[in-house]
């Protein structure tokens, strides 16, 4: 236990920082459902549902830069390079997302379920390591003042 408590305090920045992870991966999701459950009460007699997800991908991605930005990595870089770059790690995540579904449902047989649930922490720990080292990454010369 002693040496637990000991690795943890050694690294309490990182785990800190992937506990603020997973609190605002709790709350864009929530957000995301909220927005886009708003957008189709609103607009669902004039707009089809699944272009409804347009705009409501770009409000939930939008607010996660945001969270992530100023809550989680906590940075000062460039808001429009590190906003490109948030995005280019969601369409990677979503894409591994999908090709993870694919080959567990048509490839090993999994139910749709089952494969999601096996997909999500790998999507996951991906993201979490793609923006850390690339959305959000901090140059040398400033990486300890911001982290």
């Amino acid at each position: 236990m002693e040496r637990i408590l000991e690795h943890y305090r050694r690294n309490r920045p990182q785990a800190d920082r992937l506990g603020r992870f997973i609190v605002t991966g709790v709350w864009n999701t929530i957000f995301g459902i909220f927005v886009y459950a708003a957008l189709y009460e609103w607009l669902k007699d004039s707009v089809h549902y699944l272009l409804l997800l347009i705009p409501g991908n770009i409000l939930a991605i939008t607010n996660a830069f945001v969270c992530h930005k100023l809550f989680v990595f906590r940075t000062r870089g460039n808001v429009l390079r590190e906003y490109l770059r948030f995005y280019v790690v969601y369409g990677g995540a979503a894409l591994l997302g999908f090709v993870l579904m694919f080959v567990l449902v048509d490839g090993f047989g999994a139910g749709p379920v089952a494969a999601q649930v096996l997909s999500v922490p790998i999507t996951i720990a991906l993201s979490y390591f793609s923006h850390l080292n690339y959305s959000f990454k901090v140059p040398k010369d400033r990486a300890g003042a911001a982290r």
